[in-house]
């Protein structure tokens, strides 16, 4: 019985990690914004020690900062954090597309067909201005790309590429607006080129994908631009 109680408090932390994470990535808690410990153990309804053991978590990811005595708060953006962000994403997803195309299996490439499928089907319902398959398309531009490099036989590698992705990601959930065209073009000649096992090819694709990312993000005036 105390076994169980375990198992379930420590799952219910683990939901409310992944929760607090995604209003960080999606932007429902605000940059700079100071998280009330005693506000926040009731929307999320845990204790204030899980609490403060989950913010510390998510600090490790650099996602918050913790202010000692003072509390915690979301991390702030930048464009130089962007940046950064960018090149270490592009470094990650890169090699790992190179081990991954080496060692992908018949199995890998229908996870990138099944990703890419689902990808393509919110994409053009958000080239059609449907706004409201934006969350639609940020679960599934995510398991597209970690289908294409999910053979490559690293769970840190994945893991660390996973947290990079993310917090890349709350920039655009920032910049409020989707790519467009060029965006999906992208995805659909990577999904070729995963297939034709052209590293080479998607090597390129992803830095230029990357790039085009931190411009987008830059050009709509919601990142400081110093």
């Amino acid at each position: 019985m105390l076994k169980n109680t375990a198992a379930s408090s420590e799952t219910i932390s683990d939901v409310i990690f992944r929760q607090i994470r995604q209003d960080i990535i999606a932007g429902t808690l605000a940059p700079g914004a100071k998280i009330k410990l005693e506000q926040a153990k009731e929307h999320y309804s845990i204790s204030v020690s899980s609490l403060r053991e989950i913010l510390s978590r998510l600090a490790m990811e650099n996602l918050v900062v913790a202010e000692g005595q003072r509390g915690f708060e979301v991390s702030p953006v930048s464009r130089k954090e962007l940046e950064e962000l960018a090149d270490l994403r592009t470094v990650l997803e890169t090699h790992a597309i190179g081990l991954s195309f080496a060692a992908g299996t018949l199995e890998w490439e229908g996870r990138i067909v099944a990703a890419h499928h689902k990808l393509a089907a919110a994409e053009r319902k958000l080239l059609a201005g449907d706004g409201s398959r934006t969350i639609d398309w940020v679960r599934y531009d995510w398991e597209f790309h970690q289908a294409i490099v999910s053979a490559c036989n690293s769970a840190a590698l994945m893991a660390t590429l996973s947290s990079v992705f993310d917090r890349f990601l709350r920039y655009h959930m920032l910049a409020q607006s989707f790519r467009g065209k060029a965006v999906v073009d992208d995805h659909k000649l990577l999904f070729e080129l995963a297939l034709k096992r052209d590293d080479e090819g998607a090597r390129a694709v992803i830095r230029r994908h990357v790039q085009s990312g931190v411009e987008h993000v830059l050009t709509s005036g919601r990142i400081r631009a110093v």
